[in-house]
C-alpha cells in the first residue's frame, strides 16, 4: 500500500505563497486542521480502531472538503498552468489516493517526517558512502540503513534483530520472507530471538 506525505504536499503550496497568498493561506489552514486532529489523537493516546474512528469522524470530511475545494478553484478561476498554486493543486490531486491512505490504516501517519529524520544520518555520512565501490554496493548499504532505521522506529534493538534474522534466513520459507521485516518480526519472533554464540562485545 503506497501511502504519500501531506508534508510534501504542503510544501508545494508554501512555494506559491508569494503569488497566491490568499489561496495558499486557505490551503494551509485546511491542512493544519488535519494535524490538529492528529495532535488530539496523540494527546488522547488513541490507537487502532479508536484512532481510525477519530480520523473517520474528523479527518475524512476535512480531506474530502480539501480536494473538492482544490478542484473548484482550478475550474472556477481558470488559473494558468504556470501559476504556482495550479502546480501545487495538481501535485496534491494527482496523489489523492496515496494521501488518503492514513484514513483507512491507523498505523499510517499523515506524513513521512519521522522517516526523514530517521534517515538523516545517510546524507550526513555521504563521504563514507564513497567507499561502497559500486552502485550495487551503495544500494545494499541503503537497504541495510533502511532496515536499521525501521528497527529504531519499532523500538527494536538492531543488533538483536540482525543476529536473529541472519541465523534464521537460511531455513525460513521464501514465500514468507515478509515475516522477517522488522514490523512483522517483532510480532512473531522478538519474544524469543536467536542469539549469537559469540556473544555481544563492546569497544
Amino acid at each position: 500500500m503506497h501511502a504519500l506525505c501531506w508534508a510534501h504536499a504542503r510544501r508545494q503550496f508554501v512555494k506559491a505563497e508569494d503569488v497566491e497568498p490568499v489561496r495558499v493561506r486557505c490551503a494551509l489552514d485546511q491542512i493544519r486542521s488535519l494535524y490538529e486532529v492528529e495532535r488530539e489523537i496523540a494527546e488522547r493516546k488513541l490507537e487502532g480502531a479508536a484512532k481510525l474512528a477519530m480520523r473517520a469522524k474528523h479527518s475524512k470530511p476535512l480531506v474530502a472538503e480539501f480536494f473538492a475545494w482544490l478542484e473548484a478553484e482550478l475550474v472556477e478561476h481558470a488559473l494558468l498552468p504556470t501559476n504556482p498554486f495550479t502546480k501545487a493543486a495538481h501535485y496534491a490531486l494527482a496523489r489523492k489516493p496515496g494521501l488518503e491512505v492514513f484514513l483507512t490504516d491507523p498505523g499510517v501517519p499523515p506524513d513521512t517526517n519521522h522517516l526523514e529524520r530517521a534517515l538523516r544520518p545517510i546524507p550526513m555520512g555521504r563521504k563514507n558512502w564513497l567507499f561502497c565501490w559500486t552502485e550495487l554496493g551503495a544500494e545494499r548499504v541503503g537497504q541495510i540503513q533502511s532496515l536499521l532505521s525501521t528497527c529504531v522506529l519499532h523500538d527494536i534493538d538492531p543488533y538483536t534483530y540482525l543476529v536473529d534474522v541472519l541465523q534464521r534466513i537460511d531455513t525460513h520459507p521464501f514465500s514468507q520472507v515478509d515475516q522477517l521485516t522488522p514490523r512483522l518480526w517483532k510480532r512473531r519472533f522478538a519474544a524469543a530471538p536467536l542469539r549469537s554464540l559469540l556473544g555481544r562485545t563492546t569497544a
